[in-house]
């Protein structure tokens, strides 16, 4: 069975309360309560260990007391444990539902991939000129390396967690980041193609029509919404068991960087259908990864819930 470890400041009049939570539930291990150790601000220290499965109920028990707001909660996997007494709670208390994601991290982990620092629009923009470089010399392997530097999936999973959610304000945030983002990386994109068209750099296949690479991202079809959903869903279960492999899989497989820079080297070249397919292509990825990236939450929470209800009886004490 997964361990974490959890530290808790807890201010004076919460602590009694807090532990009474924490004793009570039989898959918390290992409780060490140091009061009034604490300074910046002034509490107790808890820590202790809880089964993975548990955790989901008694991060929320220690959030309805409002300890995360008036003091802390810190969490840390533990990648490695020797313990009896957690392998013999987790086989009476938890069965199948020892393996449910902690929300709590999951939805910390899409807050980190959803903040729009500068750094998060230079990316966009040098993500689209590397994808414009792959176009114009139909290099397949610089429109992957395109969208492994685009960091818009955070945006994107940022606003399907905000949908979920219910919070406006995080889809705003992150629908804000993507329009000026991608206006951004299609303008500075453009400049940089045309300076490609006006010293005649592109390759001379692509300069003879011969585009595979761009007639692929132009051309929006059944596959580019079927292969959207799938990365949405897979982006989704990544972030929830923390799979950066698999991840990174969703990154290159999902046309949002290389359809900006089409549309861009597109205009550039005088070619406006092809950029009003890429347009299309953008805008199809999008809205299929929002939209599926929000049922995919909530599918996997209404999962788990129903898996921890059927176990229910067996995690009395």
């Amino acid at each position: 069975m997964d361990l974490l470890h959890i530290r808790v400041v807890s201010p004076p009049d919460l602590t009694e309360r807090a532990v009474g939570i924490l004793t009570a539930d039989p898959c918390v291990l290992n409780l060490v309560v140091q009061p009034g150790v604490v300074r910046h601000p002034q509490g107790d220290a808890i820590a202790f260990d809880v089964l993975t499965g548990a955790a989901n109920e008694v991060l929320r028990g220690l959030r309805d007391l409002a300890i995360d707001r008036r003091g802390s909660i810190a969490i840390e996997p533990v990648d490695v444990h020797f313990s009896g007494p957690a392998a013999e709670a987790g086989a009476r208390h938890l069965g199948s539902a020892g393996g449910a994601p902690v929300w709590e991290q999951v939805e910390a982990r899409i807050r980190a991939e959803g903040r729009y620092a500068p750094s998060f629009f230079l990316y966009l923009v040098i993500a689209g000129m590397i994808g414009a470089v792959g176009i114009v010399t139909n290099s397949q392997i610089l429109i992957v390396a395109a969208m492994v530097v685009g960091p818009e999936y955070g945006a994107i999973v940022g606003i399907a967690l905000g949908v979920d959610r219910r919070d406006r304000l995080r889809v705003r945030r992150g629908l804000r980041a993507l329009v000026l983002g991608f206006l951004l990386a299609i303008a500075v994109t453009l400049l940089f193609a045309l300076m490609i068209r006006g010293f005649e750099l592109e390759s001379e296949a692509f300069r003879l029509g011969l585009r595979p690479v761009s007639n692929l991202i132009n051309s929006p079809n059944f596959f580019s919404f079927a292969v959207a959903a799938l990365a949405g869903i897979v982006g989704i279960v990544s972030l929830t068991e923390a799979r950066t492999s698999a991840l990174l899989g969703v990154f290159i497989s999902v046309t949002t960087i290389p359809a900006a820079a089409d549309i861009s080297v597109s205009i550039a070249f005088g070619s406006w259908n092809e950029a009003g397919g890429s347009l299309v292509q953008l805008l199809v990825n999008i809205v299929v990864l929002v939209v599926v990236g929000t049922l995919t939450l909530r599918a996997q929470r209404a999962i788990w819930r129903r898996i921890g209800l059927r176990n229910g009886p067996a995690q009395k004490p």
